[in-house]
């Protein structure tokens, strides 16, 4: 078995993978390991700059910089240091091959997976010299973990547990790369398309009344705030269902209200039907809304 098995490379902020060495290898244990570099992934923010998971044959090594984390699965056998060593090569040729603009504005997993011929010849090379290949010194490695070492962590202390790792709050990440929403359906198109049309009427009776309140200074006033509302609850369901975000359903549920209750506000501006109207379109929406929920996208290209 290979030194080193599998090194993978994240976006610190937000745990997107942006390359990843290639399997060549299976076992119960490395399949074990992956699960915990993942869940270290999503959570980088809250680990320390450089750390250590032990297991029983295998080691996860990792240390972030500028934002980015690079991590590798390897024998228990080796020494840290070189392991800190090979993650140090990896990060040297990575941030020459790739620049900060590149790595923020990379929107779907595994980017530069053509990274991954870099660190093969990086992995083989450890494999059978035992020495680092490029720019870090083992001296020097070993001299910085003297200085400061690297957090030791046990499998245990990477359970998740409603949110937390170690007792700290994890927030959720509801738009993260690792979510997407079901396809749009026809019906969704149907509501988006009626939505659009309820807020323009609502735009357009609100610029009217407006126009009629400076004019006649009338007291139109709250039918014109209606009126507005309304337009801004329509706009805000067409945007409910085509994204994801935090407290979906509570926004969801607040549009519809305001709905209602503008609408049936407005009952002499407007007939019952109309109200009627704008009020099944609202509900209609609102179930779509709610049935087109996010759902886990595997992050796992089989590299």
């Amino acid at each position: 078995m290979s030194l080193i098995l599998f090194a993978c490379i994240f976006r610190a902020r937000d745990g997107l993978p942006l390359s990843a060495s290639t399997d060549f290898e299976h076992s119960a244990e490395l399949q074990v390991r992956k699960q915990q570099l993942k869940s270290l992934s999503k959570s980088l923010t809250l680990c320390p700059e450089r750390g250590i998971v032990k297991g029983t044959t295998l080691n996860i090594y990792f240390a972030s910089l500028e934002g980015v984390a690079f991590m590798v699965i390897c024998s228990s056998s080796i020494p840290t240091a070189m392991a800190f060593c090979f993650l140090e090569d990896i990060k040297w040729e990575f941030f020459s091959s790739y620049n900060n603009i590149e790595i923020g504005l990379a929107s779907r997993p595994y980017p530069f997976l053509e990274f991954d011929s870099v660190i093969q010849k990086i992995k083989h090379h450890y494999s059978h010299h035992r020495k680092p290949s490029l720019q870090a010194s083992l001296a020097d490695v070993e001299e910085d973990l003297r200085r400061k070492p690297a957090k030791v962590l046990t499998p245990e202390d990477l359970v998740f547990s409603n949110g937390t790792i170690n007792g700290h709050i994890l927030h959720p990440l509801e738009t993260s790369q690792n979510q997407k929403l079901g396809p749009v359906t026809a019906l969704g198109i149907l509501s988006l398309v009626l939505n659009i049309m309820c807020a323009a009427l609502n735009i357009i009776r609100a610029v009217h009344l407006i126009e009629n309140t400076f004019q006649d200074d009338t007291e139109a006033l709250w039918n014109v705030i209606s009126f507005l509302l309304a337009f801004f609850s329509c706009v805000c369901q067409c945007y409910l269902y085509l994204f994801t975000i935090s407290a979906k359903n509570f926004l969801t549920f607040t549009s519809l209200v305001l709905v209602v209750l503008c609408n049936t506000f407005l009952y002499g501006p407007r007939n019952i039907w109309q109200i009627t109207f704008h009020i099944g379109v609202a509900s209609f929406s609102t179930y779509l809304i709610l049935m087109r929920q996010p759902h886990e996208r595997s992050s796992d290209c089989n590299v």
